[in-house]
């Protein structure tokens, strides 16, 4: 018999937007994290001249992952070697693999609360324990050196994400290089989400690498680079775990999409236009971030980075999930809520992806103006 697991209730919420897009409704999609933008030109043209020529079988581009470590060495002062790198069928997949190349069903792997829905998931799922550490306001939804020091017994894992997921939320150089420290002084394996690196707007992200290159690191082509659809990411492992890491990269997974990795390798120099699409996703922030508030959205995670905006919304409703279906079907704005991210405490809070054009954010604040101030 399976392991029960969550659901996660945004597809529930955007399997009815479709339902009423379907009808004829006009439909803001703000529920996911996925750009609204395609791949960046250049990897277009790149795949499409390679359907025309490749059979595209099973591969793992050394070009990539050569690439990749210049990335490393460029964006952090890091060096690594390409057979650290396994490339994977998305984020997704190199968390599977990162967990169960060097954890065994029962460890303990330790998160922030609110994170992530698939972390706390894929760890039950995988036969392990999730150890979700409630973080508030007063660590800005962070995790912390000293919170991580005084768990007793120590975890043998610990998953970490700057910018995270649903705050955007990013951690500073020196609390990454406390928790480090700390992790290493207990024997923890950090594994470290960098998937939303690019993506900032208040202050820098620093990878983990910088801190300690034990560390395992996952990241995507997903975010910054647009390019949800083409399901492509990379596990970069600890010297000491990069051969088991590919053996079960491979043995689970096979290898990723063969077409995405010839257009990814493109996408990593088309920094001009990913840029382009930060511009607007910081005006896009701007816009709500002064909106918000005056609707009676004021308390609000940090949102440094990523695409997100993670609000309090209990003076509203207690019931995040039926505060997403109503707002949907009364102005048409697919909202996710905060339940997917905080099983103890997320019925008291939404999150709103600004990963959409100006346009629609302009159309959506006017949508939830109309809404939430009917309701104060």
């Amino acid at each position: 018999m399976g392991v029960e697991i969550d659901p996660f209730h945004a597809i529930s919420i955007s399997r009815l937007a479709h339902e009423l897009k379907d009808q004829g409704r006009s439909i803001i999609h703000m529920e996911f994290g996925q750009p609204s933008t395609g791949a960046p030109a250049r990897a277009l043209e790149k795949a499409k001249n390679v359907l025309a020529s490749d059979a595209l079988g099973y591969w793992e581009s050394l070009p990539l992952k050569k690439r990749l470590c210049q990335h490393y060495d460029e964006t952090y002062g890091v060096t690594v070697r390409p057979g650290r790198i396994a490339i994977t069928a998305g984020a997704s997949a190199a968390l599977v693999s990162a967990l169960t190349c060097r954890f065994s069903a029962g460890d303990t792997i330790a998160m922030a609360r609110p994170g992530y829905v698939s972390y706390r998931n894929t760890v039950k799922a995988l036969g392990m324990t999730a150890l979700e550490l409630d973080c508030g306001a007063d660590t800005r939804f962070s995790l912390t050196a000293d919170r991580i020091a005084a768990l007793a017994p120590a975890p043998q894992g610990l998953i970490l994400a700057s910018p995270a997921n649903p705050t955007g939320t990013i951690m500073s150089a020196e609390e990454l290089e406390a928790i480090a420290l700390v992790c290493r002084e207990r024997d923890i394996t950090i594994i470290s989400d960098e998937i939303y690196h690019g993506l900032s707007y208040t202050r820098p992200t620093h990878s983990i690498l910088e801190f300690e290159p034990e560390a395992f690191v996952i990241n995507s082509f997903s975010k910054y680079f647009s390019m949800a659809g083409w399901r492509l990411g990379w596990l970069l492992s600890p010297e000491s775990y990069a051969e088991k890491a590919a053996a079960y990269t491979g043995i689970l997974f096979l290898t990723a999409p063969s077409l995405a990795q010839h257009a990814a390798l493109i996408a990593l120099d088309e920094r001009e236009e990913l840029e382009d699409h930060l511009d607007t996703y910081c005006r896009n922030r701007d816009l709500l971030l002064d909106a918000l508030p005056k609707m009676g959205l004021d308390e609000i995670a940090p949102p440094d980075g990523a695409f997100y905006i993670y609000t309090n919304v209990e003076r509203f409703s207690d019931d995040s999930m039926s505060l997403c279906k109503d707002v949907l079907r009364d102005t048409g704005v697919v909202l996710a809520p905060g339940i997917d991210f905080d099983p103890a405490n997320g019925h008291r809070y939404i999150r709103i992806s600004f990963a959409v054009s100006q346009d629609e954010t302009r159309e959506a604040i006017k949508r939830l103006k109309n809404w939430f101030e009917t309701r104060v």
